[in-house]
C-alpha cells in the first residue's frame, strides 16, 4: 500500500485519503490478481471456492487429502504429561 498509493499520491486532506484507501482497497480484494491465490483475483478465487465447496482443487490437491499429518500416539501421550506436570 505505501508503494503503490501513499508514496505515489498527494493527497489534499483527509477526506481525499479515506476516499483513495477505499478505491485502492477495493481494487486490491477485488479486481487485482495475487500469487497467493494462484493469480486469481480474490473475488473470483472466493467465487470458486464456494463452487467447489474446496480451495484445495484450485491449487492440484484434492478435497478430502489433510492439510496436515496427525501427531504420532506417543507425541500426544508426551504432551499431555507435559501439561498434566505443570
Amino acid at each position: 500500500m505505501r508503494d503503490e498509493l501513499l508514496n505515489e499520491s498527494l493527497l489534499f486532506g483527509l477526506d481525499h485519503g479515506r476516499s483513495a484507501i477505499a478505491e485502492w482497497r477495493e481494487d486490491f480484494n477485488t479486481a487485482r490478481p495475487h500469487p497467493s491465490l494462484g493469480y486469481q483475483t480474490p473475488a473470483d478465487f472466493a467465487e470458486a471456492i464456494t463452487a467447489t465447496g474446496s480451495d484445495a482443487a484450485l491449487f492440484g490437491g484434492s478435497a478430502s487429502s489433510p492439510v496436515a499429518q496427525s501427531a504420532p500416539h506417543s507425541v500426544t501421550e508426551t504432551v499431555e504429561a507435559l501439561i498434566a506436570a505443570g
